[in-house]
């Protein structure tokens, strides 16, 4: 990949789109990951007014140590870029104590990490509704397309996706080549949505990298039963993935009355 050539065409993409649709600039919300450091950067670099958003809720320290690290190194490199700290913790708290609960606590736990996502996306568009900016999107190919491992309606809900053609390899190497903060390059991919600092790879049971190569694997036609051992399991878990979360890749389905019915 000429990772300086995309990284132009991305940026120069941005401010085309921006100025299409008569925005005044962006709002992003930065989580310490290597996804929204990259995506943050690349908007930083059209010139136009962003908003770097932190929304902390019950944060693991390392999470917000990180964002805030990427807040200082934009701030410090791009006079466009200006940031605000809402910790959203108190407002999710009251939501869920107002809320029903379960005894099914996988359930619970991921309800509840969903509307944390969707309690982020609600305050992204508030910021960007007061500025006329459009809201930037974090996720990559293998997240948007392959597993859709996003919140429909929360990290899913954005105006434009800048990364969404990039594998999380390629998101690695875009990292490198903008000087991204050694600590976010180094922390293994979390999407922050719970208590404890779980991992990707602890969610999905397989690492980015192998879920790329299942990704590719399949878009060729291959079959898991041609397979076996740890590559099987991988090409299952993101068949399974992709199953699963079909209806968070394609457009809400329609119930398009027959002409008789008209």
């Amino acid at each position: 990949m000429k990772t300086q050539a995309v990284i132009e065409y991305i940026v120069q993409w941005m401010t085309d789109y921006a100025r299409e649709a008569h925005s005044t600039g962006f709002v992003i919300g930065i989580s310490g990951g290597i996804d929204s450091a990259v995506s943050s950067t690349l908007a930083a670099r059209t010139g136009l007014p962003t908003l770097c958003l932190t929304l902390p809720i019950h944060q693991a320290p390392s999470h917000v140590s990180r964002a805030e690290e990427q807040v200082a190194f934009l701030k410090k490199n791009y006079a466009n870029v200006s940031s605000l700290d809402v910790d959203l913790s108190p407002a999710y708290d009251q939501l869920v104590d107002l809320l029903p609960s379960t005894d099914d606590t996988h359930r619970l736990d991921l309800t509840r990490a969903n509307t944390r996502s969707r309690l982020r996306m609600v305050t992204l568009y508030y910021m960007a509704g007061l500025r006329n900016a459009l809201v930037v999107g974090t996720g990559n190919k293998i997240e948007d397309f392959g597993v859709g491992f996003f919140t429909k309606y929360g990290d899913g809900g954005v105006d434009l996706s800048p990364i969404a053609d990039l594998t999380k390899s390629k998101v690695y190497e875009l990292a490198e080549a903008l000087d991204i903060c050694a600590s976010i390059r180094q922390a293994a991919p979390s999407d922050g949505l719970f208590d404890t600092d779980r991992t990707d790879e602890d969610q999905l049971g397989a690492s980015y990298p192998e879920l790329e190569q299942a990704m590719e694997y399949v878009s060729r036609g291959g079959t898991s039963d041609q397979l076996s051992g740890r590559d099987r399991e991988v090409v299952e878990i993101f068949l399974a993935r992709n199953r699963a979360n079909r209806h968070k890749m394609e457009p809400i389905p329609v119930c398009t009355l027959p002409d008789e019915l008209r």
